[in-house]
This record gives C-alpha cells, structure tokens and sequence, in this order.
C-alpha cells in the first residue's frame, strides 16, 4: 500500500472485522441449545435464514425505507408478522451474537487500529446492518460509522451511496480513502464504483492469519521512512 496517500480506511465489518466462520459456530450451538428445549419455536430459525436470503435477492433495492423494508420482505403481504420478526433477527443477529465477537475478531486488527490513530488517519465504517453495538462489543472505535439502512444511505451493497457519504463526512475525495472488505462482488464493486481503492481481507485459516499484522508493519515501515526522509516526502507531495 501506498499509505502516503491514504488518508482513510474505511472498514467493512461481517467478515472483515472478525472471522464470521468461528462466530457461526459459535450461533449455531447457541440456536441448536435454546430452540432444542423450545421445538414450537423452531420457525424462528427458517425467519432468520429468509431474512438473510431476501437480502442477498434484494442487492438492487432502491426504495423509500430499507429499515423497514427488509423485514416486510419476510412477511409475505402479512404486516402482522413484522413485529414478530423484527424480535427474532433482533435477538438472533444483532443482540446475541455480539457477545462472542470479542473472541472471533482478526488477530492484528486492533493494533492496526492502533497504527493509524497514531498517523492521525481517520477510521471510517461502512456495514451492511447497524455496527454501532457490534463494534462496542470488540473494543473498537471508529469516526464516522454507517449502515446500509441509514436513512441517509438506504442502499445496499454494492451501491456506492454509503462510501460516498462516508468520504463526504471524513472531508475527503473517495480516491483519498481505502476500503477493507471480503467480498470482492459487494465490497470491491461497492468500491470499484465509489472510484475508491479497494484492499481484500485475505482468505487464510486463523493460524496463518496475518493481514492486519501486515499491515501494521507497512504502516509504521512507512512512518518510519517519512521520518527519516523529509525532504523527498515534500517533492512526492
């Protein structure tokens, strides 16, 4: 990376953050114990999965109310189910599981964190579900946060609104700014049409995990020469 012009990062977070696989694991035991004890119940878990694949089905949306929206989606026409609903992902996907991700996050990825407090660049989030609880949940702060069903945004991935507000809020040009992600046909594309450099969360197991730890190095690696080399920074700017 040429972190002299990155002025930046902006962050993805499902997958980006932390290893969704190792939280799955985790979820999957969580529902498997509760819904084993409460088998009326057991529709609940066919809510979550059509909550997730509407989503997905609905990567063009371009209406009024995402917030709201996404959850008629799993309705079929019956507004009184909504409420039901709204319950069950609440609880499954946006409370309980964030008492894992503590555990399930990158190695690395707080201390690249780190890194660039200490460059004075600025932290961006851009998640396609509200993040503001998720990263509470693993210690991490960022300047400017945004969801996809932020009033101001209202669009999903791949649609390049949200990273353009994210630039717009950090008083930067997109091309100023990196995006992390790890879905290159949502985060990259969201990127790509943004016209902002994009970087992938590369795709190793745990024990060979070390993408935020190189980074970190690059980074300081960086600083250390800008310091060291005033006046060739002052001609390359």
């Amino acid at each position: 990376m040429e972190w002299q012009h990155i002025k930046a990062v902006i962050f993805d977070v499902d997958g980006t953050l932390y290893t969704q696989g190792k939280l799955r694991r985790k979820m999957l035991v969580a529902l498997l114990s509760h819904y084993a004890l409460r088998p009326w119940r057991l529709r609940d878990m066919l809510i979550l999965r059509r909550f997730r694949h509407e989503r997905e089905k609905n990567l063009t949306y371009a209406g009024p109310n995402l917030e709201v929206d996404q959850y008629a989606w799993c309705a079929d026409n019956q507004p009184a189910a909504i409420p039901a609903i709204r319950e069950v992902v609440g609880r499954w996907m946006f409370e309980h599981p964030n008492r894992y991700l503590a555990g399930c996050m990158y190695p690395g990825i707080d201390a690249f964190f780190a890194a660039l407090r200490a460059r004075r660049i600025p932290i961006g989030i851009y998640s396609d579900y509200p993040a503001h609880a998720k990263l509470a949940a693993m210690g991490l702060e960022a300047d400017v946060v945004i969801s996809s069903t932020d009033a101001a945004v209202n669009r999903l991935k791949p649609n390049p609104r949200g990273l353009l507000l994210l630039a717009e809020e950090l008083g930067l040009r997109p091309e100023e700014c990196l995006f992390i992600g790890d879905r290159p046909e949502l985060d990259g594309e969201c990127a790509r049409r943004a016209h902002m450099p994009f970087l992938l969360v590369e795709q190793k197991p745990l024990p060979e995990f070390d993408f935020y730890h190189g980074l970190t190095r690059q980074l300081r690696a960086t600083q250390t020469t800008t310091s060291h080399e005033p006046d060739t920074c002052t001609l390359q700017r």
